[in-house]
């Protein structure tokens, strides 16, 4: 099996790669949707929320308010660390459980946004980023996800800078052209991810 970390900055086109690598076969652990199953409604991870920010941070159905939680965290080291203290460790174990139930010859893919801000590349045999500059990311976040030019650049801010990313890279991928200029790249990048799958054996 080989472990793959996979990152990118917002707007960088992470998920796009991930879909492709998905069609050609890899094994997908996406870590952004393990974080929303472990607080999900009736989970402890959501108990263990509510018990340390208070019953303000549900919506009236009981979920999540997730913009409600990131109103309060995103400005706030200490009450981000807490946060993390309780979905870290359950997005952890969720994935060793995924991974778990991959076969000995798959590529095993683990979608991590913040992998460079965690200091995670180490858990991986190769770390995968999504390159794109920062005019690029914020002509996608402005234009396709309809954020303000604003809050695009605060949330671009809060995270690795590109030269960062770049340097915990063993493979880059060049996302700053269009959609069909991608999938040749992705398409190398997994030849060569199975070929050092096949070489691990």
């Amino acid at each position: 099996m080989l472990k793959v970390g996979l990152t990118g900055g917002i707007g960088a086109g992470k998920s796009e790669v991930s879909r492709l690598l998905v069609s050609y076969g890899a094994v997908l652990i996406d870590a952004d949707r393990i974080a929303r199953e472990v607080v999900e409604p009736g989970t402890p991870g959501l108990a263990a929320v509510v018990a340390e920010f208070g019953e303000g941070v549900l919506t009236p159905e009981g979920t999540l308010d997730r913009p409600g939680l990131g109103a309060i965290v995103f400005n706030d080291p200490e009450r981000l660390a807490a946060l993390n203290a309780i979905v870290h460790p359950l997005v952890g174990a969720r994935s060793a459980e995924l991974e778990g139930r991959a076969g000995p010859d798959d590529v095993v893919i683990h979608d991590v946004p913040l992998l460079t801000e965690n200091g995670l590349a180490p858990l991986y045999d190769l770390v995968v980023v999504v390159d794109a500059a920062p005019e690029t990311q914020l002509d996608r976040l402005v234009r396709l996800r309809g954020m303000t030019e604003d809050e695009a650049r605060a949330r671009m801010a809060a995270q690795a800078t590109r030269a960062q990313r770049r340097a915990v890279a063993d493979l880059l991928i060049d996302n700053d052209g269009p959609l069909e200029a991608l999938e040749p790249q992705v398409r190398k990048v997994w030849e060569e991810l199975r070929q050092r799958a096949a070489d691990t054996r």
